[in-house]
């Protein structure tokens, strides 16, 4: 996949808008049919939410792909330098220190 993950979301949740909305007007007319039509839209209805399940599958194995390199990525870094990676965390501790005494101080 080459989508990013904002337009994966967004597609996302374009898709499941989509059966949302087609689930309201099966149900509408499933309640209006009987018989044979039923049986038609509620195979209609699982078609299309097994499809919004795949869609959901994939953008699941997508994103802990992205995540598992960027985990790999992180820790390749990290042992090949590690004094850099120990001087970043002592300054991310510092600044997270210093913002929090601040906003005590100003209690």
């Amino acid at each position: 996949m080459t989508e990013t993950a904002p337009m994966a979301r967004d597609k996302l949740m374009e898709d499941f808008s989509a059966v949302i909305a087609d689930t309201e007007q099966l149900l509408k007319s499933m309640a209006a049919v009987g018989g044979e039509q039923a049986k038609s839209l509620r195979a209609d209805l699982e078609a299309k939410l097994a499809s919004a399940r795949e869609r959901l599958k994939e953008l699941e194995q997508d994103a802990r792909e992205r995540t598992q390199a960027a985990a790999r990525a992180a820790d390749e870094y990290v042992h090949e330098h590690p004094w850099q990676s120990i001087a970043v965390a002592a300054c991310a501790g510092a600044v997270a220190g210093l913002v929090v005494g601040l906003v005590l101080n100003r209690r």
